[in-house]
């Protein structure tokens, strides 16, 4: 039996993230930062990665990283959900190098990922399901000519892992191509097209294994940066319902507010279990595409219901842009796309366990 309880490592991994984050990430500066067109707080990401070696999790120690599981890396995720940290510690150290493990060709990249001195992101579409069709880049007298839209992070990476139409993944430096950004409902992870025009590139493997376990990872420890976020809606919306009172009591004291918060902490703790399955399955690599399948097919409307509620039970204060339960709920509906929908992964789950649609 799989114990998906959090180990003392995990626990003391999370209080020191936890206190890493307070220091950086606090939500005036966070929102501050989307609005100053430079969104991505890489004081904290350099924390992360160069001070604490968070980057290099995933990474065997004798490829230049930390060689810790997924299970410690989901416990990352959880507090960066908390804090809505603007940091591309899910595009660069989880899918930007669970691709380069599987190319298993170029160390020296995977060694500087590993270590925070490069940020990498996977030109693949941030709303491409794992197993599902992404768009390639054309590869001529060994240039890359294309465009890639909706890249997660590539305003701030270092080098982009672009795949091509001759079956290759290809390393291309930022510098050869052209990033614009687009218009993202999540401030604190933007999107972007990247232009390749001509642009040289590095091979490094074959892209659809490559592409295929980096989005799954990536949909695997999403959940666990849902559930950050949940539980962080949840215990904010139940503290300011003890403080805030209407005639003369407080207003988490009403019978159906009771009920409601009964309802998301149910909704919570069941996402809680679905997370830590998915990344325990990523550890062992058992059962891998039916742990992550239940864990996106449920933390997406879970994240958006705790989101909404914090939203709605915040009244007026929450509708403000000062408050930080909107940076929540923009985090909670771009992440029910990223990686595949719910409704995509219910699909995959029933094709992984042979069950007969409707």
């Amino acid at each position: 039996m799989t114990d998906l309880l959090y180990s003392e490592e995990e626990e003391a991994l999370r209080a020191a993230v936890r206190d890493l984050l307070s220091d950086h990430c606090d939500a005036p500066g966070v929102i501050a930062r989307t609005e100053s067109g430079s969104p991505h707080d890489l004081a904290a990401w350099k924390a992360l990665a160069d001070g604490m070696g968070l980057a290099g999790l995933l990474v065997p120690e004798d490829r230049g990283g930390q060689g810790a599981t997924h299970r410690e890396a989901a416990v990352v995720l959880e507090e960066l959900g908390r804090a809505v940290a603007p940091v591309p510690y899910l595009t660069s150290a989880v899918v930007a190098t669970e691709a380069l493990l599987a190319c298993d060709a170029e160390g020296g990249l995977l060694a500087e990922l590993a270590s925070g001195r490069r940020i990498g992101a996977l030109a693949v579409a941030l709303n491409v399901a794992p197993g599902g069709a992404y768009k390639v880049v054309r590869h001529e007298g060994g240039a890359l000519h294309g465009e890639l839209t909706a890249i997660a992070d590539a305003v701030v990476a270092d080098v982009l892992l672009v795949p091509a139409d001759d079956g290759g993944l290809y390393a291309v430096d930022a510098d050869a191509v052209t990033v614009t950004p687009q218009a993202s409902l999540d401030l604190t992870r933007p999107v972007a097209a990247v232009t390749l025009d001509g642009a040289p590139g590095r091979l490094l493997g074959d892209a659809e294994p490559a592409v295929r376990r980096a989005l799954r990872a990536g949909a695997g420890l999403l959940a666990s940066e849902q559930l950050g976020l949940a539980e962080w809606t949840l215990t904010e919306t139940v503290r300011y319902l003890k403080e805030r009172k209407q005639f003369n009591r407080p207003v988490g004291g009403f019978q159906a507010l009771k009920h409601r918060l009964a309802q998301l902490w149910l909704e919570v703790v069941n996402l809680r279990a679905a997370a830590r399955n998915a990344a325990d399955a990523l550890s062992s690599g058992e059962d891998v595409d039916v742990a992550v399948a239940v864990a996106q097919a449920y933390a997406a409307p879970v994240a958006v219901h705790a989101a909404e509620e914090a939203l709605q039970l915040h009244a007026g204060i929450g509708m403000t842009w000062e408050h930080p339960v909107h940076l929540y709920l923009k985090r909670a509906k771009a992440d029910s796309i990223a990686y595949g929908t719910a409704g995509a992964h219910r699909e995959a789950l029933a094709e992984t366990i042979a069950l007969p649609a409707p």
